[in-house]
């Protein structure tokens, strides 16, 4: 698995406190944006949370995880709150996304999180799949997580319950609101592609939850069984399992962009609005990545224009020995070069020949060839490495036209 590449944002969420939230970004192509909404008790760095998006990276989503009003890192009192006020914060979430980047596709919830997914769904237009995961079937369920006397809060207009081991303030407006959200109601509005994980042995929020969930939504929709997972999923093995099903069903419904630019020698390079010199390449239909190293300001997500090119010549020499090797028939089992790119003053670079001023460019190959051959031998495929064709372009002078876009 690609190391996790998160970046930290803000946005003001329903009750206009600014939210703390992270983008986990994929290493190559976006494939669309997706929402996680994390559980009652927890936070976007649940463990859950942060494994649940990394994994879903890995098949090319950004996934936007953040604090809801009041809880983590982000601004609010928890006690103002309510569940309408965390599905408007979904809602306000969808809208930053689609401001500053694009609109989400994918909804993910855990446990409370997944029926606040499945209520805010209906309310964001470019949802195309709703995933869920150990969620509750109505927002009611969470006041079965509260310790003190439900009638205290009644009679009191507030009270102190614990949740997950530290103390929240609760209000009266809090009660009512669960008890007159209708989430079967908002279940059935949404006409995307629905996908309900649960595990059976979940003694928080009973399995049951999810039948009457996937009773109450239309199709599309799907179940898997999560097995002997518990409710957090606690166990790394458990949380990727799930992200793997959600990514792999969600693909499905958002399918990656097709390329335009099928044939050999047609390479689109575009600014992806995903980081100051991120660019989404499209090499003949091949999805590639450009980007800067964080020390240039970069996100560091993709080679660099010089690795690349570094890349096209040792990957051509590699190619060119191996086709070389095979029309021989010499017994040659691996080949590999490595490229180093340096600029050097002309005067100080023994290889760059005479007419040479200023800086240039010096790339350095070192091929490793495994086979039996002889000392004749290996020194032929040194010879014919010069001859393939990225190393002779690089050699010669080549002619670029520049023209502008319609």
């Amino acid at each position: 698995m690609a190391a996790e590449t998160n970046q930290k944002v803000e946005f003001d969420g329903a009750l206009g406190e600014r939210l703390a939230a992270a983008i986990s970004w994929p290493q190559g192509k976006t494939r669309a944006f997706a929402l996680f909404a994390h559980c009652f008790s927890c936070s976007k760095d649940f463990v859950a949370s942060r494994r649940l998006s990394n994994a879903l990276t890995e098949h090319g989503f950004a996934v936007l995880r953040f604090d809801f009003t009041g809880l983590g890192r982000s601004g609010g009192d928890f006690s103002d709150t309510n569940f309408s006020t965390n599905v408007q914060d979904l809602i306000a979430a969808a809208s930053w996304l689609e401001e500053n980047y694009d609109a989400p596709s994918l909804l993910v919830g855990h446990s409370l999180g997944g029926a606040a997914v499945f209520a805010a769904a209906p309310e964001i237009p470019s949802i195309k799949a709703v995933a869920s995961i150990g969620a509750p079937s109505n927002s009611v369920h969470v006041l079965q997580q509260f310790t003190c006397s439900i009638e205290d809060i009644e009679a009191n207009g507030e009270g102190e319950v614990d949740l997950g081991g530290r103390p929240f303030k609760i209000k009266k407006q809090f009660l009512d609101d669960v008890r007159s959200f209708d989430l079967g109601a908002q279940i059935a509005k949404f006409r995307g592609a629905k996908l309900i994980l649960h595990s059976p042995v979940d003694n928080v929020v009973g399995i049951d939850n999810a039948e009457r969930i996937f009773k109450s939504a239309k199709h599309s929709k799907s179940f898997i069984s999560l097995d002997d997972a518990d409710h957090l999923l606690t166990k790394l093995e458990h949380a990727s399992y799930a992200a793997e099903v959600i990514a792999a069903w969600a693909e499905r419904y958002i399918p990656m962009e097709k390329s335009d630019t099928k044939n050999e020698g047609h390479v689109l390079a575009a600014e992806s609005g995903e980081g100051k010199f991120h660019l989404n390449v499209d090499a003949s239909g091949h999805p590639l990545t450009i980007d800067e190293p964080l020390a240039v300001g970069g996100s560091d997500r993709g080679p660099t224009p010089y690795d690349l090119l570094a890349a096209a010549l040792g990957g051509c020499t590699t190619l060119t020995l191996r086709m070389y090797a095979d029309r021989k028939k010499w017994p040659v089992n691996h080949i590999e070069t490595r490229v180093e790119h340096k600029k050097h003053h002309a005067e100080d670079c023994e290889a760059c020949g005479e007419g040479r001023e200023g800086r240039v460019d010096v790339f350095t190959r070192f091929i490793h060839i495994e086979g039996e051959l002889d000392k004749e031998q290996r020194h032929r495929m040194l010879e014919i490495a010069d001859k393939c064709p990225v190393h002779l372009t690089l050699e010669k002078s080549s002619v670029i036209k520049t023209l502008l876009g319609q």
